[in-house]
């Protein structure tokens, strides 16, 4: 259930949930049916060209092929990136998830610090004693002030 307080968390009862992605519009699943298929129109053009006589056309569509596919295996790979933030008991827990890489960070609730201020774009600084974690990369910088807020009346009202 989403809390009208606010705008980008979801509230469980105690449990306040920030889950900002980013925005693609195909999964990885599909990004590899749509490679199958670009592999198959491709090489069977290219088969039907060799028994023309036109040789040189397979290895150019080979190459074709595996320039895309790596332009797909790094799209897919960042696909599932996105920020997790749990306001949970007395503690914030922040996850980050960046090409299969999990970073993960624990703050005691009265100790968090939330920076930027309410007009500066930069990312959300979280840090408590020395610890630090940037989070707000999946949402526009115009409206990274208003997730800090957010932010921060959670931790004040928890």
């Amino acid at each position: 259930m989403t809390n009208p307080g606010f705008r980008f968390a979801t509230v469980e009862g105690q449990q306040v949930h920030w889950l900002l992605r980013r925005n693609c519009s195909v999964t990885p699943l599909q990004l590899v049916w749509t490679y199958v298929a670009l592999c198959v129109v491709s090489i069977g053009i290219g088969l039907f060209f060799w028994f023309q006589g036109a040789t040189l056309v397979i290895p150019f569509a080979s190459l074709e092929l595996i320039a895309v596919g790596l332009a797909f295996y790094v799209y897919a790979r960042h696909s599932t990136d996105g920020e997790h933030i749990a306001l949970l008991d007395n503690r914030l827990v922040v996850e980050l998830e960046c090409g299969g890489k999990l970073e993960k960070a624990e703050f005691q609730r009265g100790w968090v610090r939330v920076e930027p201020r309410a007009s500066d774009t930069s990312l959300i600084e979280l840090s408590e004693r020395g610890r630090t974690i940037q989070v707000g990369r999946y949402i526009r910088p115009e409206l990274r002030p208003q997730l800090a807020r957010e932010i921060r009346s959670a931790l004040r009202a928890a």
